[in-house]
């Protein structure tokens, strides 16, 4: 079986590889592309691939873009952190979903999905399809998260975005602060978080963090060409990076 997979983040890829070896121990592995960029390289250079497993958001755009444009004539099994109802509609049209974080048993679902449907045949993605898709997606993404479930020993836990103060990354997961400090594991990456909050409250301002507007206490000059950054409830001093200070200091006045 010849495989592709498009996925920016790098802990993310490797455990989807690690999964498909451990599925299909003499799967051969074509590519990895982290942008759409190498996306058109790889799909143009291989024509005989056998099925995608791809994330949506990319470093540099949208996988969707690449797939209204590109032939790819056998399956796709998305990778993302969105909602699974986007997917369901299409799921004959060679289409399977993986919802994140991954872990063994999504994956095997995913795998299951993607066997009953294409147990005879591959079976091409229609362009008019993905077309649909990026419009739903481009529509969920105009309504911003209000909250997320958080999953505690006690049962769930609905934490309002207001009363988030930051997030902070930690592997295929986030941790949120809220007002009062606490501590909350929520179940998407940083970068799926950062695609679904409204950017004029909330800022990420380097690759492991990202900050509520709201919250900031204090703001001060630090070394080279970053800033320190106070926030309230929190002891913790965060910094800027020097390539975000520019952008940090212009959201900031919006």
């Amino acid at each position: 079986m010849n495989i592709l997979i498009f996925e920016d983040e790098i802990p993310a890829y490797e455990k989807i590889l690690s999964h498909v070896m451990k599925h299909w121990p003499k799967a051969n592995m074509l590519g990895w592309g982290r942008s759409t960029v190498e996306m058109y390289h790889f799909l143009e250079k291989h024509k005989d691939v056998d099925l995608i497993f791809s994330d949506i958001k990319l470093l540099d755009g949208n996988s969707f873009d690449v797939y209204e444009n590109v032939k790819v004539s056998c399956p796709i099994i998305f990778c993302t952190a969105y909602d699974e109802f986007l997917f369901q509609a299409f799921k004959t049209n060679g289409i399977a979903y993986l919802l994140k974080p991954y872990n063994e048993e999504n994956f095997s679902e995913a795998i299951e999905k993607y066997e009953s449907l294409f147990k005879e045949d591959n079976q091409a993605v229609q362009p008019q399809v993905m077309s649909q898709l990026n419009k739903m997606l481009q529509n969920e993404q105009h309504s911003y998260k209000r909250r997320f479930s958080i999953k505690k020993k006690t049962g769930i836990k609905l934490l309002n975005i207001e009363n988030i103060a930051s997030f902070h990354a930690n592997g295929d997961f986030s941790i949120a602060y809220d007002e009062k400090g606490d501590k909350h594991v929520v179940n998407y990456s940083l970068g799926d978080i950062e695609s679904r909050i409204d950017p004029k409250l909330f800022f990420r301002i380097n690759r492991s963090e990202i900050i509520h507007i709201d919250f900031i206490e204090k703001i001060e000059p630090y070394f080279k060409n970053r800033l320190s950054i106070q926030l309230q409830s929190q002891k913790e001093v965060l910094h800027t990076s020097s390539s975000k200070t520019k952008d940090f200091r212009i959201w900031l006045e919006a």
